[in-house]
C-alpha cells in the first residue's frame, strides 16, 4: 500500500523518545521531512541523527512548549525551513499523574493549550496550501474513568477538541483525527520504570490487556502514518484506540 507521503512536511512535538520518536521515524521512512522538538537536548540530537540517516530533511530544536514565545518561534522556524507544513502531530504530554493543583496546571498548559497553540498556528498555513492533516495523541484514559483525574481530563479534552476541529476544517480539505494509545512500553518510559521499580502496578495494568502484553511505540506510529495518509482520505473526526483491547468502553 502506497501511503503517498513522500515529500510531505511534518511537525511532531515531544519527539525525542517513545511514541513521538517512533512516529517521526516512521514518517521519515515514508519520505516525510520531519521537524521535532522536545526539552531534552541530548535525546533530541540523538533522534535527529537517526532521522537524517533516512534521507529526509530534519529540523530539531530543544524547546519547552509551555513557553509560548519560544514554541511559536520554533513553529515559525519550521515554516521558514520547510516552506509548508502538511502534517501536525500534537504528541507532547506533561504526563502529570498526581492529584495536586499543579498537576492540573501542567496537564492543561502542556497537553491542551500547547496543542491548541500549535494547531492555531499551522491551520492558516494549511488553508493557504489547500490541505493538511492534524493528529492528536490522546490516551484511552480520556475514554473512560479510572486514571488520574488531571491526566484523563486533559486527554478527553483533546478528543473533544479534535472532533470539533474536524467539522470546522473539513471544508478546507484539512482532516483532524485522534489516536488513543493504551499502555505502551519503551526505554525510559513510565511502564519500563514501573516494571523495574513497582512490579505490582505494572502487573495490574498488564492484566487489563487481552493480548497479555504492553504496546510498542511503532504500533502507534504505523497507525499514525495511515491516518495522515491519502489511504485515510475519508477519515476525519475519528478517535482510534490502539490498545490491544485494553479499554472496555463502547
Amino acid at each position: 500500500m502506497n501511503l503517498e507521503l513522500k515529500g510531505k512536511n511534518a511537525i511532531i512535538t515531544g519527539a525525542s523518545k517513545g511514541i513521538g520518536r517512533s512516529i517521526a521515524e516512521t514518517f521519515a521512512e515514508e519520505g516525510v521531512n520531519v521537524a521535532i522538538c522536545a526539552r531534552g537536548e541530548e535525546a533530541l540530537r540523538s533522534t535527529a541523527k537517526e532521522l537524517l540517516k533516512k534521507g529526509v530533511k530534519v529540523y530539531a530544536e530543544s524547546c519547552d512548549i509551555g513557553d509560548t514565545e519560544k514554541f511559536e518561534a520554533f513553529l515559525d522556524k519550521v515554516k521558514s525551513e520547510f516552506g509548508s507544513v502538511d502534517i501536525l502531530v500534537n504528541n507532547v504530554s506533561a504526563l502529570s499523574l498526581g492529584e495536586e493543583y499543579s498537576n492540573w496546571e501542567a496537564s492543561i498548559n502542556i497537553d491542551i493549550l500547547a496543542s491548541v497553540r500549535a494547531t492555531q498556528k499551522v491551520v492558516p498555513w494549511m488553508i493557504k496550501s489547500g490541505s493538511g492533516n492534524i493528529l492528536f495523541i490522546s490516551s484511552i484514559s480520556g475514554l473512560e474513568a479510572g486514571s488520574p483525574a488531571a491526566y484523563a481530563a486533559s486527554k478527553a479534552a483533546l478528543i473533544s477538541y479534535s472532533k470539533t476541529l474536524s467539522a470546522q476544517l473539513a471544508c478546507k480539505n484539512i482532516r483532524v483525527n485522534t489516536i488513543a494509545p493504551g499502555s505502551v512500553e519503551f526505554s525510559g518510559g513510565l511502564w519500563e520504570m514501573a516494571k523495574k521499580h513497582d512490579r505490582p502496578f505494572y502487573d495490574r495494568a498488564l492484566s487489563t490487556i487481552p493480548f497479555g502484553r504492553m504496546g510498542r511505540p511503532e504500533e502507534i506510529a504505523k497507525v499514525a502514518a495511515f491516518l495522515v495518509s491519502s489511504c485515510a482520505s475519508w477519515v476525519t473526526g475519528t478517535c482510534l484506540a490502539v490498545d490491544g483491547g485494553q479499554h472496555k468502553s463502547n
